[in-house]
């Protein structure tokens, strides 16, 4: 059975360097975007110019129908998934008390139960074949909150719960499920921030610098391959040293 990577929310930033990445390593890949379809299929174009097996799928993971629509897409045209990348996710400064009710709830619908859908939808091939890899993307605001993004930082700190949780309740079918907590990296939503916020952040890490979604991608590559065979509920914080 070949390797099989379906990478949500791939079509710019982290989960584009992710795609590269798992392309790189021999996986055939599904690039899931939710609005970015051109951008997916250019990726996807570039990655089969390489070699590599893939598509371009546009699905909302919100929507728990779209996931599994797009899950046998992948399974019809790749194979079935043997590594699930849950990067989809969304992300919006403001105030708590100003906060509506329609923002709260799209902001767990996607980066919460947008990770449930894709899981349940490939996990019964998991199971069936008791393997099988999960890498879901935190934050490190899921671990140590943030002003003015209290949604988004209760949601990665969801993730990183799911993940420990899912672990130990799937470990004895020996699928891993691990998550990444990513620092402050050079992505349109920190570019959004400003330059003023993006130069405070640089002297708060003690790297010195952004990181990059290649820095990213790499810690994934790693918790998906077999130098990673004995870690499983575990949170790589990948950060330059920002919450030391």
């Amino acid at each position: 059975m070949r390797n099989v990577a379906l990478v949500t929310g791939a079509s710019r930033g982290i989960g584009r360097a992710i795609a590269r990445e798992l392309a790189r390593e021999g996986y055939a890949v599904c690039v899931n975007c939710l609005s970015h379809l051109q951008a997916a299929q250019e990726l996807a174009g570039e990655l089969r110019q390489q070699g590599q097996d893939a598509i371009a799928v546009q699905a909302d993971v919100a929507s728990r129908s779209a996931v599994e629509d797009m899950v046998r897409t992948v399974e019809r045209e790749l194979g079935p998934v043997t590594l699930l990348v849950n990067n989809a996710g969304i992300s919006r400064q403001c105030l708590f008390q100003d906060m509506d009710d329609e923002t709260w709830d799209r902001f767990f619908a996607v980066n919460v139960n947008g990770a449930k859908n894709t899981i349940q939808a490939v996990l019964p091939h998991m199971l069936s074949e008791k393997a099988g890899c999960i890498v879901n993307l935190s934050s490190i605001w899921g671990l140590r909150g943030a002003s003015c993004e209290v949604a988004y930082a209760a949601t990665k700190a969801a993730l990183v719960g799911l993940t420990r949780s899912l672990a130990l309740e799937l470990a004895p079918s020996h699928i891993r499920v691990n998550a990444v907590a990513p620092g402050c990296i050079e992505t349109d939503m920190v570019r959004m921030l400003g330059p003023e916020t993006r130069d405070l952040l640089i002297e708060e890490t003690p790297l010195g610098r952004l990181g990059t979604p290649e820095d990213i991608a790499h810690a994934v590559a790693f918790l998906a391959s077999d130098k990673a065979s004995f870690l499983t509920g575990q949170i790589l914080t990948a950060d330059g040293g920002f919450t030391v």
